[in-house]
């Protein structure tokens, strides 16, 4: 007996509450999702305004995909499955938030052999090296979002896969792109917890201090996603990563541009997976656990 199986043992309600939540015509239920049809790698993308996709993001992006096909297509998410560069990758879009991603991440993560997962969007810039128009890569993200702390301690560190950010970077740094590696912040409030005014110009002293607080701990950008996402993958063995376009900078004033440098974000996304791939090919080859850069 595992160290969960002794605790579910004495839970009162374990024979209705059932880890992967519901199923629909034999499919996860909120997703509807072909578990065969889902890659290694998969995207996570949300239906943002503010990007201006033209479209379903996931619809979009698979264009970029070859034997692209249909994985699964609900109410609430759509996925898609191909091959970029040899990488079987998946594209899902949803809604905003961590507690939207949590819904994709356990369906996905209970029913399928994924094993990486980011977060591709948009964020606001919060430190005066990033301007709009660059790309930040998250090597960590501080979890001001509520979700994962449904999950556990908020002194868990959402710390981002390793190989996956060397990835992204020789992806970026190979087109020769503007981008920076750093931390990240996710909160649930897009208003007050980014100190910005609500209602009515509802605000509080603490709220006035954020933005000078994370300037100072030298966060890069913030976003609604990114810390859920990395989280549930630490604490269920998966890899996972965030890279985001930044579009205005909350520090210096630059104003906001909708889908600033998002295109450049796509493709670090894209070819930053088809780098991973690669990476885990030459592991298995040398019969590693883990990838290891060469040095000679």
């Amino acid at each position: 007996m595992n160290c969960f199986d002794k605790i579910i043992s004495q839970y009162d309600y374990s024979d209705r509450m059932k880890p992967g939540g519901f199923v629909i015509d034999g499919k996860p239920a909120l997703t509807q999702i072909d578990p065969e049809l889902v890659g290694d790698y998969v995207i996570m993308v949300v239906r943002d305004p503010l990007l201006v996709y033209g479209g379903d993001p996931a619809e979009v992006l698979s264009e970029r995909l070859e034997n692209r096909v249909l994985a699964g297509k609900s109410g609430m998410f759509t996925t898609y499955s191909g091959y970029y560069k040899g990488a079987h990758i998946s594209i899902v879009s949803g809604g905003s938030g961590s507690p939207e991603a949590e819904l994709i991440l356990v369906e996905f993560m209970h029913y399928t052999k994924a094993s990486t997962f980011i977060r591709l969007g948009g964020a606001a810039g919060v430190h005066e090296d990033v301007h709009s128009g660059d790309v930040v890569i998250a090597n960590g993200v501080v979890r001001d979002e509520g979700m994962s702390q449904a999950y556990v301690t908020p002194t868990y560190p959402a710390s981002c896969s390793y190989d996956l950010v060397a990835a992204l970077a020789k992806a970026a740094d190979d087109r020769n792109y503007s981008y920076h590696i750093g931390i990240g912040r996710s909160q649930d409030s897009e208003h007050v917890s980014c100190g910005r005014p609500s209602v009515g110009g509802y605000f509080q002293p603490r709220h006035a201090e954020i933005i000078d607080y994370y300037n100072r701990a030298r966060v890069m950008y913030w976003d609604r996603e990114s810390s859920g996402i990395v989280t549930l993958c630490n604490l269920f063995g998966r890899r996972g990563g965030a890279v985001v376009s930044v579009d205005n900078n909350l520090v210096t004033g630059e104003s906001f541009s909708a889908g600033d440098g998002q295109d450049h974000a796509i493709d670090i996304a894209f070819d930053g997976l088809a780098n991973l791939h690669k990476m885990d090919e030459e592991a298995k080859k040398q019969g590693k656990r883990y990838w290891v850069p060469r040095l000679d």
